[in-house]
């Protein structure tokens, strides 16, 4: 599908506005972050760059496209023919999808062009903040099944196709075992399972053909959904029959129960002793049904039997907090002399000021127990010498300050783009997978807890700070362009 004009028409226009002014060449910066950490949490997980950097690579405009805005109308006709040759020729980076991020610090930056910086906004902002906020709920849930299995299974409730597949890929980097989409498996590796629904049983004369139909079928594969009439009294006997007529004889185990209805706590514990006391204490129990982070951590607190989780509309849709609130913004412009002339947005809202100029992110991590103490903001240029203290301070109460010593400091943002080129090795699924599991494990528990996590600190160098804060005095004094 053309995604090209998958843009803010405003983008469209300034381009234009840029074009005739003669800035549309002038290099910019911009920053992709967010501010604020869905459901209360402690941090969050970045994921959309795989689909960004496609997206990016094959922008080209069409004559459908140019015929659209040509008939649109404001249009200068240069500007139009410029678009026909459009190629992005900038450079782009980004700290590798998996990693915990933090509000204020860039997860993406982009020097390029006004043009061509500008039309790229929308997509990036779409698919960095649908998939950062699925990855970001379905690790909540992950670590509250606490080591049990969580498979995603909200293809049915998701807000389109699109949020479906990207959903199902995100949440598996997040550390979900698998999807029920097949599609997912298909596009993005994502392994995909699923047997049966209320309807299966339904379509036989009895609960019990149903299930030892199921069995002959699927010997070596059999989950039966025991809630369709009476967990207890129908559903997990009439399974542990078909079990012993149809698996047994084969020599086959069967897989496990799931329930999607009821009093999870109570039937897993009842149907966990009705399937040890039949001899299938390798039985697994599945527990669907509405779930999301406290209610499985509720479950489990409460000595549910469930040994894995399917949970739909609650993961796909992060219903708690759906909008991640990734903003992309302009943080310098280099002058005719190539110098980076740092650029600061003021408003009363002080969470929406912005932080100037170009700058790297390190991740400061201590020695000896590779634990992350903070990230570390600085100017591009300004190195982080691992041989010396370095002093932390909060940007916001400065007189809060912390000295370290032993430490590791890690860049984050690593390039993607450089001159319109991809240069960086495009990691597996499972790769990033396995270094989103690392990287959340070298965070303190005081960070990842769901209620009141620490506050982990994203700290400015000085030169940063008094950047930030000259560029402030200029504003407060009225002699801002």
């Amino acid at each position: 599908m053309n995604y090209t004009l998958l843009c803010d028409f405003y983008e469209l226009t300034m381009g234009n506005g840029y074009f005739l002014t003669g800035r549309g060449e002038r290099i910019t910066y911009f920053d992709l972050y967010f501010r604020k950490v869905p459901d209360g949490g402690g941090f969050a997980i970045t994921a959309g760059l795989e689909q960004a950097i496609s997206y990016i690579e094959n922008l080209r405009f069409n004559e459908d496209d140019l015929a659209f805005l040509r008939a649109k109308g404001g249009f200068a006709p240069e500007f139009l023919a410029y678009l026909a040759r459009f190629r992005f020729t900038g450079d782009i980076f980004a700290m590798p999808e998996g990693t915990p991020i933090f509000p204020n610090e860039p997860v993406l930056i982009v020097r390029a062009p006004a043009i061509e910086a500008q039309l790229i906004e929308t997509f990036l902002l779409l698919t960095l903040n649908h998939q950062s906020l699925i990855a970001t709920k379905a690790n909540r849930i992950v670590r509250a099944a606490q080591g049990r299995t969580v498979t995603e299974f909200g293809s049915r409730r998701a807000q389109g196709a699109d949020a479906a597949l990207n959903g199902a890929r995100a949440a598996y980097i997040a550390g979900c075992g698998g999807t029920a989409c097949t599609l997912a498996e298909i596009r993005y590796g994502v392994p995909a399972s699923g047997t049966m629904a209320h309807s299966w049983i339904q379509m036989f004369d009895s609960e019990y053909e149903a299930f030892a139909a199921y069995c002959r079928a699927y010997p070596r594969n059999a989950v039966l959904l025991v809630d369709t009439y009476n967990v207890l009294k129908s559903g997990t006997p009439n399974a542990i029959r078909a079990f012993r007529d149809v698996l047994d004889p084969l020599g086959c185990r069967p897989l496990g129960i799931r329930l999607d209805s009821g009093d999870i706590t109570y039937l897993s514990a009842a149907a966990r002793k009705m399937l040890d006391e039949a001899g299938y204490p390798d039985c697994k129990i599945v527990a669907s049904n509405s779930l999301d982070e406290y209610l499985i951590r509720d479950l489990i607190s409460q000595g549910a039997k469930v040994d894995l989780f399917g949970v739909g509309e609650r993961l796909i849709t992060a219903q708690s907090h759906p909008v991640f609130g990734g903003v992309y913004k302009l943080a310098a412009v280099e002058n005719e002399a190539g110098e980076i002339v740092p650029k600061i947005k003021v408003s009363e809202n002080v969470a929406k000021i912005t932080t100037p100029h170009f700058k790297k992110v390190y991740r400061i991590y201590d020695r000896e127990t590779g634990q992350a103490e903070a990230d570390y903001l600085c100017l591009h240029d300004e190195t982080v010498d691992e041989t010396k203290p370095l002093e932390l301070f909060d940007p916001d109460f400065i007189w809060k300050r912390k000295t370290i010593t032993g430490f590791v400091a890690k860049e984050l943002l690593q390039p993607v783009f450089l001159q319109g080129k991809p240069v960086s090795r495009r990691p597996s699924l499972e790769e990033i997978r396995a270094y989103c599991r690392r990287e959340i494990d070298a965070l303190w528990p005081s960070v990842t807890r769901f209620e009141n996590p620490h506050n982990y600190y994203v700290d400015l160098s000085p030169a940063l700070w008094k950047v930030k804060q000259d560029l402030l005095k200029i504003q407060s004094r009225g002699f801002g362009e």
